[in-house]
């Protein structure tokens, strides 16, 4: 039986179910290793609010400023603004849009592959952000890009890991998740190291550093980590049922069959007093009532790709997302120039932008237990009604000009990042399926993130049209997003509706007549005298 665990093993099928204690010790490692490389590496770009400070103090595209503007003395002029926000807005929408290739070559090749050229593109990045100054071209935008390519590669390489312990399979992906929200504390570490340091800790030295976080993933990816997925509880015991070891041979004796049968039964049994049931009645419940609950489960499962994103579910659903994303990333990058205009105090806008700072990882961290909590036991219709009612607010208190609004905007805006991001790729999961999950997610993410480059000319309107006074674009984001969720909520709450009774009829036409206690079936089934009216 070792043997035979062994071999499988090596193969990438069983994953870590506790045959020894050494080889729990191993996956619970692999966990932990792989938790502290997300918290690295996986986000780092959405730190953005914290490190642009310091690119400013730095002088960065401060060349790009107008005489007048630097006789003014002006503290960020137009054209270094504009370009240090593209430079975020190029790597957000990389992190999307990559999502679809880094799939298929996790699908392809497996993790280790993903994870290590993950730490290569970790490491392009790094270097040019580290000598951007010293290049002859802008290495700045290049550096930021290739550091947001890299986090998607090792951070959805270590989803698989779910699976090393089934049972706990929701807490190691809350985990991986918090890590990735956390992730872009990385930035505001360091901006409190640079400013501690009064500027002599400068961002080539911290990038040099920062070379060690891919040279670590890249060690536990050849020494530690599995080179293939580990697979599911079904995929497991599938697995030990067709081993081929197992197969029955020409020459084999009746006591030979048996010693296979025992082999293969044994391993099975193992599994399921570890796992569950073999036939998962537990799981199953709890699935089919997740199920129920959403209203909205299976609504096109079945269905091609091309057909399902030619549907309303696809088309709201898409442009709920893209203007989501466009607020949540035009907040992230222009959240103290903002404040500075609406509070009219450089001072109070440096106050929220380092609260939003801490806040938003820590937001991610705190809200992440929660969400599984809403998802799995509230409809999609509440998750979506919730998530509109919430980015209402947040629109709403972003334009009013109080210190107090301020911080309450910060606080519902940490908390409702993540939502977000978890409640789409729940509703895709829902209603298109996990047979086309990875294309139709994919392309709602990528269409989005593509449209995300129309934040520039939001931040060139702020700044050129509208004289840095950021209600007029806030007021058109909030009124878009208003109109375009009470739309996506109307048509999935009506749809629900029609699903939830079309179940019921199904259930009443297929329900069987049962007979009351005593009765005599006899009697019961005989003909009536009203039957035989008419009849010769």
């Amino acid at each position: 039986l070792a043997l035979r665990v062994l071999n499988v093993q090596r193969k990438g099928v069983a994953g870590c179910r506790m045959w020894s204690l050494a080889d729990g010790r191993l996956c619970a490692v692999q966990v932990a290793v792989a938790v502290v490389y997300c918290l690295l590496a996986a986000g780092i770009v959405f730190g953005y609010a914290a490190i642009k400070p310091v690119l400013i103090s730095e002088g960065v595209y401060r060349n790009l400023c107008t005489r007048e503007e630097l006789e003014q003395g002006v503290r960020v002029c137009y054209a270094q603004e504009i370009r240090l926000n593209l430079m975020f807005t190029v790597a957000a929408v990389s992190t999307n849009v990559c999502a679809l290739p880094v799939g298929t070559i996790l699908d392809r090749y497996g993790p280790r592959i993903s994870g290590i050229i993950g730490c290569f593109l970790l490491t392009i990045g790094a270097l040019f952000f580290a000598f951007a100054s010293e290049l002859p071209f802008d290495g700045y935008i290049p550096g930021y890009l290739f550091l947001a390519l890299g986090g998607p590669f090792v951070f959805i390489s270590s989803f698989q890991l779910s699976n090393t312990f089934p049972k706990h399979s929701g807490s190691i992906l809350a985990l991986l998740t918090g890590a990735f929200d956390t992730s872009s504390a990385v930035f505001l570490i360091y901006r409190l190291i640079y400013q501690a340091s009064n500027g002599t800790f400068w961002p080539k030295k911290f990038f040099l550093i920062y070379l060690v976080v891919p040279a670590f993933i890249l060690l536990a990816q050849l020494f530690l980590m599995p080179s293939t997925s580990y697979k599911t509880v079904g995929e497991l015991v599938a697995s030990a049922e067709n081993d081929p070891l197992d197969a029955p041979q020409a020459t084999d004796t009746d006591s030979l069959r048996a010693a296979r049968r025992h082999r293969r039964e044994s391993a099975i049994s193992e599994i399921t007093s570890l796992l569950g049931s073999k036939d998962a009645a537990h799981q199953t419940a709890d699935e089919e009532s997740k199920k129920r609950v959403s209203g909205v489960w299976g609504a096109l499962h079945g269905r091609t790709a091309w057909q399902q994103i030619r549907t309303p579910w696809f088309v709201l659903i898409t442009l709920f997302t893209v203007v989501q994303m466009t607020r949540i990333n035009y907040f992230v990058a222009t959240i103290r120039p903002q404040y500075e205009y609406l509070l009219h105090s450089y001072p109070a806008a440096v106050r929220v932008n380092s609260f939003f700072d801490v806040a938003l990882p820590l937001g991610g961290v705190i809200s992440v237990p929660f969400i599984g909590l809403l998802l799995d036991r509230t409809s999609t219709v509440f998750v979506l009604a919730l998530l509109v009612a919430i980015a209402t607010t947040i629109g709403v208190l972003g334009v009013i000009p109080r210190l107090w609004a301020a911080y309450a905007n910060v606080c519902l805006f940490v908390v409702y990042r993540p939502l977000y991001y978890t409640a789409v790729s729940d509703y895709a999961a829902k209603v298109f399926g996990f047979h086309t999950f990875g294309k139709v997610y994919g392309l709602i993410i990528c269409l989005a993130g593509l449209l995300n480059f129309s934040k520039s000319g939001l931040d060139a309107l702020t700044h050129r049209v509208f004289r840095n006074d950021p209600l007029p674009v806030n007021l058109a984001l909030l009124t878009t997003a208003a109109v375009v969720g009470v739309a996506l909520v109307g048509y999935v709450w009506r749809q629900s509706r029609r699903n939830e009774r079309e179940r019921l009829e199904g259930e009443a036409e297929g329900a069987r007549e049962v007979l009351m206690p005593g009765a005599d079936a006899a009697l019961v089934g005989r003909e009536q005298g009203h039957q035989e009216y008419g009849i010769d």
